[in-house]
């Protein structure tokens, strides 16, 4: 399936990239829009793009949502999810301390990378190590 979101990754964009492609969809393509750009190519699937339904949605990120709706239960991307949202959206208190450095690192990849498809596929893995790191006893 070919999945659809806005160009200039970051570090909700480029999570759940990683999810879809690694727990969702081991064939998944990725395309790109221009930000802010509400046309969605035909017979794709967007995500995080506001008012989409794998998007931000009450308060959650994109990521949030897609392990929600999928019904995902792997405790450790319900982690995961926890770290996305305090790195995406602005919370009222943090509680996980990496969630700064992991958003600096994904827009560090960005600001990196000659591309999208790059710059995921570099993220994917920091969000691989984050993973098993979580993952360990």
């Amino acid at each position: 399936m070919k999945w659809t979101t806005w160009e200039n990754v970051g570090v909700d964009r480029i999570a759940c990239a990683w999810l879809i492609k690694r727990f969702i969809d081991t064939e998944a393509e990725f395309t790109f829009i221009p930000s802010g750009s509400s046309q969605i190519p035909a017979n794709e699937e967007p995500f995080d793009i506001p008012g989409v339904r794998y998007s931000h949605h009450r308060g959650h990120c994109s990521f949030h949502t897609i392990v929600k709706e999928f019904q995902l239960k792997d405790p450790v991307l319900h982690h995961i999810a926890r770290i996305v949202d305090e790195a995406d959206t602005l919370q009222e208190i943090t509680l996980e301390p990496i969630a700064a450095g992991l958003d600096a690192i994904c827009s560090g990849i960005r600001l990196t990378s000659k591309d999208d498809h790059e710059a995921l596929n570099r993220g994917f893995e920091i969000y691989q190590a984050l993973y098993s790191f979580l993952e360990r006893p």
